[in-house]
């Protein structure tokens, strides 16, 4: 795994410092960051471990980590989970109630070296006593076969630039590279001027501070959101870079925005897409979405993280209510679960892992759906809304992962289409229970619990060509025919939006004879219709997914418009499918009007 366990010689952390200067001031060129995933040997599947804010806030202590180490190697080492992270605040003396904030004197001190870098508290660990920092804690760590992580502050110490100590191997001090940005709930640190290549010097002597103690896992606090730091985020994977010990990069908190997906991916191995979640039913329901948006732009070694599991013993002090086991219900807990493996999400466990119950220990244990989550492609949602549909490809066979969702509050039917995924009939297996449940054709059908779920897999015994779709791209703006917010339900407006690869903007196109069409939305198997029913002919009226009903208003011909592009014509009015207004914005909607040779008119359909 390339890991060391002893601290590299004093004159190799002087050449890494003096490499750092020159890469920062440009003497030494460094290849510009490529928008793929960065592979450093850490995170080539996506991280399983334990992370101590859920059950401790900042209050963690060393016999805490070690208690947890202890039940990670007995219990959950031999089916991947590996990291033992701690969270916020290690540095914070003693162990007070209430945010471990500083007055505007800067008390409580912080403890920390001379060159800013900071160490950990003594009083809840005590074996880092004088230079130690954590390495007796990450040796102890290591020795259990597992992995060793902390969590970072974006920044430098507000009490080292008040003290305006020097920057490790420059000429630097500490009040030449903040930029007075601060986080709005700890106002311990500045953040950093990138601009300054002292700032670069300064974290990467943190990170060779880590590297000499054995960190494998950095979490990197207040740089995703509420701003999505940039520079700053380069800046720490490159001091991990720097280091010469592979760690993960870790970012939080969330919403990390979509727009920055290309440079997060280049640079972290995890990043968090929603705030802080915890065990409450609405709070895991909005993930569905944010997962489905950020299923594209998902890698090897590039993970969106839709943050850690509240699952367990929660909050003994604090951060969120009182002590308790997750409020979260048994299937909604299954949910969690089979919602992260589907999304190949990382798994970091929230709740104090020497307090789980047997119910608790199952679901980290299930080899069969953990096999999901670190062992599957083409992860995707193939059916929106209430009663939801994923899919992904088990690799090395013909077969599928299925993951049936039901977010109703009451029990209901869940079904799959089979030839969506080219499949005519297939034997299925239950992952959660082990069971065969025997063979099914042409659909499988679950009764699901509400916020319940189920997941399987499908062992093709006959295929069947899958069904084409195809996107639709309007002439004028390059922007796809979109169901809005991916919505599930009768009447919801189709609009045009830029390309996403989700299945709301995906079209089955049906013959219905006599040169007639029905197209159907992908996500949720509704049909595009005219809105108002066959008698509505006006032009200007608008264009949404309705229930399939054969009525004239769904049925469409297709078109020659010439160059490769096509009309849509509504049969019950003979009118053109159409962008209002020629808008070339996201969210324009879509109409009919009367044909012409408009370009707003003009599609161009291309299977997918």
């Amino acid at each position: 795994m390339n890991r060391f366990h002893g601290s590299p010689a004093a004159p190799r952390y002087a050449l890494l410092a003096l490499l750092g200067v020159l890469l920062a001031v440009g003497l030494v060129v460094s290849p510009p960051g490529q928008a793929r995933a960065w592979d450093n040997g850490t995170a080539n599947t996506p991280p399983l471990g334990w992370n101590s804010y859920d059950a401790f806030n900042w209050r963690v202590t060393e016999a805490d980590v070690r208690a947890n180490a202890d039940y990670m190697r007995d219990n959950l080492r031999q089916y991947g989970w590996q990291y033992v992270v701690i969270d916020w605040a290690w540095y914070y003396p003693g162990a007070h109630t209430g945010s471990p904030n500083q007055d505007g004197n800067l008390n409580p001190r912080l403890r920390m070296d001379g060159n800013g870098r900071l160490l950990p508290d003594t009083t809840r660990f005590p074996s880092a006593a004088g230079s130690n920092g954590f390495k007796p804690l990450a040796d102890y760590v290591h020795a259990q076969g597992l992995k060793f992580g902390v969590h970072l502050m974006r920044g430098i110490p507000r009490q080292a630039v008040a003290d305006n100590v020097p920057i490790l191997g420059t000429n630097c001090r500490a009040n030449q590279i903040n930029n007075n940005t601060t986080a709005a709930w700890l106002n311990l640190m500045w953040g950093l001027n990138m601009s300054n290549p002292c700032a670069q010097a300064y974290l990467d002597s943190v990170f060779q501070l880590l590297a000499g103690w054995g960190v494998d896992f950095v979490k990197v606090d207040d740089i995703a959101a509420p701003t999505y730091r940039q520079e700053e985020v380069a800046g720490y994977r490159l001091a991990i870079e720097r280091s010469g010990r592979p760690m993960v990069l870790s970012l939080s908190p969330g919403a990390t925005p979509l727009s920055a997906s290309s440079q997060v991916r280049a640079n972290a191995h995890m990043w968090r897409i929603v705030n802080d979640l915890w065990d409450d039913w609405p709070g895991l329901d909005r993930l569905f979405d944010q997962l489905r948006d950020w299923a594209p732009h998902r890698a090897t070694g590039a993970w969106p993280d839709p943050d850690m599991i509240p699952i367990g013993r929660l909050s003994k002090y604090g951060p969120v209510g009182s002590p308790r086991y997750s409020n979260l219900t048994p299937d909604e807990q299954r949910t969690l679960m089979t919602l992260w493996a589907i999304n190949r999400a990382p798994l970091m466990w929230g709740g104090n892992l020497v307090e789980n119950r047997p119910a608790e220990l199952a679901l980290m244990t299930n080899a069969r759906v953990l096999a999901v989550d670190q062992n599957s492609t083409n992860n995707r949602q193939l059916v929106g809304g209430a009663r939801q549909v994923w899919a992904a490809d088990v690799p090395g066979s013909g077969d599928r992962y299925v993951a049936l969702f039901n977010r109703d509050a009451g029990a209901g039917n869940v079904t799959l289409d089979l030839s969506s995924l080219g499949i005519g009939s297939a034997t299925v297996t239950d992952l959660w229970s082990g069971a065969s449940l025997g063979s099914v054709s042409g659909t499988l059908t679950r009764s699901v619990p509400g916020h319940g779920a189920g997941l399987y897999r499908l062992t093709p015994t006959s295929t069947v060509p899958p069904p084409a779709t195809y996107t639709l791209t309007a002439r004028h703006s390059g922007k796809l025919a979109d169901v809005y917010n991916a919505a599930t339900d009768d009447g919801a407006d189709v609009v045009q939006w830029s390309a996403n690869a989700q299945s709301n903007q995906r079209w089955r196109f049906t013959d219905t004879g006599g040169g007639y069409v029905t197209v159907t939305s992908v996500n949720s198997g509704k049909c595009l219709d005219v809105y108002g029913g066959a008698g509505t002919t006006a032009d200007g009226a608008r264009i949404v997914q309705w229930s399939c009903h054969g009525g004239t208003n769904q049925q469409w011909r297709i078109q020659d418009a010439g160059s490769g592009y096509l009309q849509l014509v509504a049969r019950h009015s003979g009118k053109c499918l159409d962008v209002l207004n020629a808008a070339t914005g996201d969210g324009a909607q879509l109409v009919q009007w009367t044909c012409g040779s408009a370009t707003n008119q003009q599609w161009r359909r291309a299977q997918v």
